[in-house]
């Protein structure tokens, strides 16, 4: 599906009413994909500014044409700023053409350095003197304006996941032919890399993991030159870009017969797994999907084999909200809503006998999930 200028235009108009709920006159972003999200802008610097009636597009030279192709069909929505000088002079004289005051910043992203030159451009260039009634605009740092906008994926973000999840699950399919005895975990990851490339997708999302044997019980740990052996469980846990979103899954493979305690773990992993499947649906709350997988494992005596959450959002980045695990204070515990697409990953991991770690990623709808990468 193509994005069309009504995706733009809600995506925007969501991100407004976070805005507005915080009385801010203008919002500055510069986390490079929350600027992707608003204006479908891709590069390797810029920044948006989303005002009442507009979103400025701030770019260098470098992307000036791009951005202006990009924006040609959303007149209106989104406008192209370019400048001579530097990214934060050109946000200081935005903002001050359009009179904003109290100014939003994303504060996990904005570096103290930046906060302080921006500041520094908006004060020098108040009116003077000081005491008038417009005032020296105001940096208001934020958290999560754009991120709450992002968890709800559109139409748009849907079949892009819905994709690039089948083609994912179509490379997993095939993974028993590329884990032979004698391989190096390496040479694995590699062939996966290859695979994910032949299958349209633009990048790995994240370093492959390969695992085999002792290193399987190493919950994220790197290829290695060791050579997969008869007997070995190898965790391999992938993921890639496809259109612009990413898409993850862990796949375990046994290369020849199990031992039997292998055996048990495999299987009360799995069935941690379908427990958290089957506790996806709108109205709970993350932690309850977390729960459900984690009173499985300790109820096999694995609670301390469970060392991270059951799972993470997917879209634009290969970690992003929601986060299904434990409560957090740090960390909103969110209730799920349809339109959430999440992976389901728990795993157990005993030194001595091997780890396993099955995941799958999940669109959540009005009754309950659909698994995209199975």
């Amino acid at each position: 599906m193509t994005r069309t200028p009504s995706h733009a235009a809600a995506r925007i108009a969501r991100v407004r009413s976070h805005i507005a709920a915080v009385a801010l006159d203008a919002f500055v972003v510069t986390h490079l994909p929350n600027v992707q999200y608003l204006t479908g802008f891709v590069g390797t610097a810029g920044a948006a500014i989303v005002l009442r009636d507009i979103c400025l597009l701030v770019v260098d030279f470098r992307y000036v044409s791009a951005a202006t192709d990009l924006a040609r069909p959303l007149d209106g929505i989104v406008r192209v700023e370019t400048f001579e000088s530097s990214y934060d002079e050109a946000i200081v004289e935005c903002l001050r053409k359009a009179g904003a005051s109290r100014i939003g910043i994303e504060a996990a992203y904005l570096p103290v350095s930046r906060f302080n030159a921006i500041s520094a451009g908006l004060a020098a260039k108040a009116p003077l003197p000081l005491h008038s009634d417009a005032g020296t605009p105001v940096l208001v740092p934020t958290e999560r304006i754009v991120e709450r906008a992002r968890i709800i994926k559109d139409a748009v973000e849907v079949e892009a996941l819905r994709e690039g999840g089948r083609r994912l699950a179509k490379i997993a399919a095939g993974l028993t032919d590329l884990v032979r005895e004698g391989r190096t975990e390496r040479a694995i990851a590699l062939d996966i890399e290859v695979a994910m490339r032949d299958a349209g997708f633009a990048r790995p999302a994240f370093e492959t993991i390969v695992a085999s044997g002792p290193n399987s019980a190493l919950p994220h740990a790197r290829p290695t030159a060791r050579t997969v052996q008869a007997g070995d469980p190898t965790v391999l846990d992938f993921g890639g870009v496809y259109d612009g979103y990413c898409v993850d899954l862990t796949r375990t493979v046994q290369l020849g017969a199990p031992s039997a305690a292998l055996r048990g773990l495999y299987a009360a992993v799995a069935e941690a797994q379908e427990a958290a499947l089957a506790a996806v649906r709108p109205g709970v709350a993350s932690s309850a999907i977390d729960a459900a997988a984690r009173s499985v494992l300790e109820r096999h005596g694995l609670g301390e084999a469970f060392g991270h959450g059951t799972g993470h959002g997917l879209g634009l980045e290969v970690h992003e909200e929601p986060r299904i695990a434990r409560p957090s204070g740090r960390l909103p515990d969110l209730t799920v809503e349809p339109g959430m697409v999440f992976t389901i990953e728990p795993g157990a991991y005993v030194p001595g006998v091997g780890g396993v770690r099955l995941e799958d990623d999940v669109l959540v709808t009005e009754n309950g999930c659909e698994i995209l990468t199975r």
